[in-house]
């Protein structure tokens, strides 16, 4: 076998250059059935063999072997290891090009080579950006009318677009003002290919905005045409549209200045009204996309207070009652981002029992992490924007606070962090309604552990310590402090290197002193 593959790729080098069609096929067909064999291994050889810079003056619309050429191609590339050499044979001009043939079977074996080649492999895709497949493809794809050939560069075009120097060259290309055309043309069709047609345009276009550099130049500080076109999109009666559009939103949401601009220009509403459409059995991908958008349009200071005014926490909790994690997840996020640093919006949430309630269940999500961690840090954020004694009696209440003490093991020091905050709030304010919550959580064992734990970071066995102090205002808590021998852990770390560190010890050391 591999003396024959060795004559096959020597006899093709011939046939390759005196263009003997029938040899030629010969030779081809071996190659098929040594790939179909032993794919890896009969690519490897064929690289050794330096075969496939021939490859490129093989691939031409007249030859009868072009279909065969181009299926080797594909084959070879399913292996990481030929994608870029593929490249640099200078393979991708010529099946470019041959998008233009009639032939199917040329047709779907250059569309397989091409989306083999760029799958999945950061390193070709870059090396693809060093080349002019971009416009190439643009080009080809403003002359097709038909929809299989138009559904074979979309193959190609989506894999590659998640690059982001290819994003900039495909929006460069004109590749946009396509898409919007197609999704114009094809809305209001109920044909098959027509709908199909619509979803992949749309979906590139949204693909299209991923990109920092390309985001902003569709943006063109929210004047652009294609910006105003998409904005069209969220009113639209077609699911696939509101949702591309959402969508759309939540990728130009990702800079404070975009934000401003979008919350200042009408943006939240359509998105409420979206939302509005699809409170009662609505679609679950549109419901998500639109929570998206909202809580990237929370993120800068300044827009906090205008969303609240204009009643997003009122739409957002329509969904409380949503079983879909996604939904959840993104609900629970935009209340996050909303509440932060105001106030008066985390103590009117913080006293809502439904939605507290609804938390302490999601907090038990086990099967969804997201949305139980989510859960937690939003209770640890109602408590600790609202500073409420109200808000903390019912957090008390709907059996919050095991989960806040559980959240202070969490493997994420931010999340470790917010509940070792809203836990010294709680002791502060509310210590005798917590009391018992806080014993039967074993606060004190877990806050001995984090202290004792070399691993803790700084600001943890600071809280750590604060929340300490705040503890033994209460009895029972007290006297577990005292049982525990906190003095020779928290001795420890009066030398620790972290000053902030170093100086609560000697406070909480002096307290547990005069307390024992």
């Amino acid at each position: 076998m591999a003396d024959d593959l060795s004559d096959t790729l020597k006899k093709l080098k011939i046939t390759a250059v005196d263009r003997t069609e029938d040899s030629l096929e010969g030779c081809l067909d071996c190659l098929l059935q040594a790939l179909a064999q032993n794919n890896t291994e009969t690519s490897e050889k064929i690289q050794g063999s330096g075969i496939l810079q021939l490859f490129a003056s093989l691939l031409t619309p007249q030859s009868s072997c072009t279909a065969k050429v181009a299926n080797i191609i594909a084959e070879v590339a399913k292996n990481e290891f030929m994608r870029i050499p593929c490249v640099d044979a200078g393979l991708i001009s010529p099946l470019v090009q041959l998008l233009n043939s009639k032939d199917q079977e040329v047709l779907l074996q250059t569309g397989r080579a091409l989306g083999n080649i760029c799958y999945d492999s950061q390193s070709s895709k870059e090396q693809f950006a060093s080349t002019n497949i971009a416009e190439e493809l643009v080009k080809l794809f403003k002359k097709q009318i038909e929809h299989d050939k138009r559904e074979m560069i979309f193959e190609v075009l989506a894999p590659l677009a998640e690059n982001d120097a290819i994003k900039l060259q495909l929006v460069e290309a004109g590749l946009v003002e396509c898409l919007l055309e197609i999704v114009q043309q094809k809305v209001d069709s109920d044909k098959e290919d027509d709908i199909a047609e619509l979803k992949t345009g749309s979906d590139l276009m949204v693909l299209l905005l991923l990109g920092d550099e390309s985001m902003q130049k569709l943006f063109e500080g929210g004047k652009g045409s294609v910006f105003q076109r998409v904005l069209s999109w969220i009113p639209s009666n077609n699911h696939q549209l509101q949702l591309a559009g959402a969508l759309a939103i939540a990728n130009f949401a990702r800079n404070d200045g975009n934000c401003i601009h979008m919350v200042d220009n009408g943006i939240v509403e359509k998105l409420m009204d979206l939302l509005d459409r699809h409170v009662e059995d609505g679609n679950v991908t549109v419901q998500h996309a639109a929570l998206s958008a909202l809580r990237n349009l929370a993120i800068p200071v300044i827009n906090k207070a205008k969303m609240l005014s204009a009643g997003v926490t009122e739409a957002v909790l329509k969904f409380l009652k949503s079983e879909m994690p996604p939904v959840q997840f993104k609900l629970l996020g935009t209340l996050r981002m909303l509440i932060d640093a105001q106030a008066e919006a985390a103590e009117q949430l913080g006293k809502n029992v439904k939605l507290v309630e609804r938390l302490v269940e999601w907090c038990e999500a086990k099967d969804h992490a997201g949305v139980m961690g989510e859960s937690n840090r939003l209770l640890s954020a109602l408590i600790r924007h609202s500073k409420s004694k109200d808000v903390i009696k019912t957090i008390v209440q709907s059996g919050g606070i095991k989960h806040l003490v559980t959240m202070a093991t969490s493997e994420h020091v931010i999340m470790q962090n917010e509940a070792l905050v809203a836990l010294a709030l709680i002791a502060a304010l509310e210590l005798g309604t917590a009391e018992k919550d806080l014993e039967s959580a074993k606060l004190v064992q877990i806050l001995h552990r984090l202290l004792a734990d070399e691993r803790s970071a700084p600001e943890i066995k600071y809280n750590s310590m604060v929340l300490i102090c705040a503890v033994m205002g209460s009895e029972s808590l007290h006297k577990e402090v005292q049982d525990l021998a906190f003095l020779d852990v928290v001795s420890k770390l009066r030398h620790h290197e972290n000053k902030s560190v170093a100086q609560q010890a000697c406070l909480t050391e002096q307290r547990l002193t005069v307390e024992s």
